[in-house]
């Protein structure tokens, strides 16, 4: 039996591994070319006021494009509109979110709105905790003019993780993407192979109209992700890229946040009947089992493969290598959140998140 575990584990082990080595290849970053064009960047606002400041700041800093910033407060019950309506640089404009439709999810309203606000071709979907660097929006237009086949481009910003939770299982963003996800097969068209973030989401204006938008997606949690399916659906390119050089995150900054803000997403994500059984199983054997075996030539390599793995991640995304030397705890914590959140959806306990509610979606 323990043999037969112990090669489990190998293979569980060598998928990520081998899938990371080629995956790393094709996420790659921007060209370091700049453009002239104009960007339009949109920011959905709800209870900011500790993010909303840094967020605009770092967006009127871009240089090299013409660019006009739409920020929608969406009912904030804190200083967000307050802070964003002491500004007075023209390039600002202030939109206030009507009351929530039926059926919608809070982030794709406010995103939709935006997006018929929006006057540039370009339009550039950011969370308020993401932070670009003056040439970001410069870089992403010369990406777009060089490729007009692409109509929707995502990056993967650097993740910064300081509280225990943060570091524990954020970086899980990247291990998913890069472990599992057979980048290799993918055209760019196949809405299976779809990949995005919603952290950061590039598209142009005339082909979001025809891909229906947000509004085809108003009830998705994972709108990034569904986005680029419904774009690929529609028959455009999508393209995801690493944008670690020209945009930092941090989504949370308490442990209860980094739970709570996991926990919604998560049965759009892992937390399917289907699909985490099996997520359990090839996170498990790979991350967990090659560190709880007895210590034979099998299963060192498989802790060593797992190990390696981890690390060319965390070298690659600055990620921190206290994530690497504790990533069966972090698996086996990610594992736990996961089939709360499984479980609790069919108990009927909906996640919350800023004063709102998210039950659990049909599958």
């Amino acid at each position: 039996m323990t043999r037969k575990l112990e090669k489990l584990a190998f293979g569980a082990a060598l998928l990520p591994f081998v899938m990371t080595l080629l995956n790393l290849g094709r996420l790659r970053r921007l060209p370091d070319t700049s453009g002239h064009g104009q960007v339009s960047v949109l920011i959905p606002a709800r209870d900011e006021e500790d993010t909303i400041q840094g967020a605009i700041d770092t967006v009127l800093a871009s240089q090299g494009v013409e660019l006009e910033l739409i920020v929608l407060d969406d009912h904030s019950s804190d200083r967000t509109l307050d802070i964003l309506r002491a500004s007075t640089d023209p390039r600002l404009r202030i939109l206030q979110a009507p009351d929530l439709p039926e059926g919608w999810c809070g982030k794709s309203h406010a995103c939709a709105l935006l997006g018929d606000a929006a006057r540039n071709e370009l339009m550039l979907f950011v969370d308020a905790d993401v932070r670009l660097r003056p040439d970001a929006l410069a870089r992403l237009s010369a990406l777009m003019s060089e490729q007009p086949e692409i109509a929707f481009l995502s990056g993967v910003p650097r993740q910064v993780t300081r509280t225990f939770l943060e570091w524990l299982l954020l970086p899980f963003i990247h291990v998913l993407l890069l472990g599992y996800l057979p980048m290799v097969f993918d055209t760019g068209r196949k809405p299976e192979f779809a990949a995005a973030c919603g952290q950061l989401v590039l598209v142009r204006r005339s082909t979001y109209r025809v891909s229906g938008g947000h509004a085809a997606i108003r009830d998705r949690l994972h709108d990034g992700l569904a986005l680029a399916r419904q774009f690929r659906s529609a028959g455009f390119r999508t393209m995801l890229f690493d944008a670690t050089d020209i945009a930092s995150c941090r989504m949370y900054h308490r442990a209860a946040d980094v739970w709570n803000g996991l926990l919604k997403n998560a049965t759009e994500g892992m937390a399917t009947p289907r699909g985490l059984p099996v997520w359990t199983g090839l996170l498990g054997a790979a991350q967990i089992l090659p560190f709880v075996l007895p210590a034979t030539r099998v299963s060192r390599l498989a802790a060593g493969l797992s190990l390696l793995t981890r690390g060319l991640i965390s070298y690659r995304f600055r990620q921190g290598w206290g994530t690497v030397v504790l990533a069966p705890l972090g698996t086996a914590i990610l594992l736990l959140l996961q089939w709360q959140a499984l479980i609790g959806g069919y108990l009927g306990h909906a996640p919350h998140w800023r004063g709102r509610s998210y039950p659990r979606r049909s599958v």
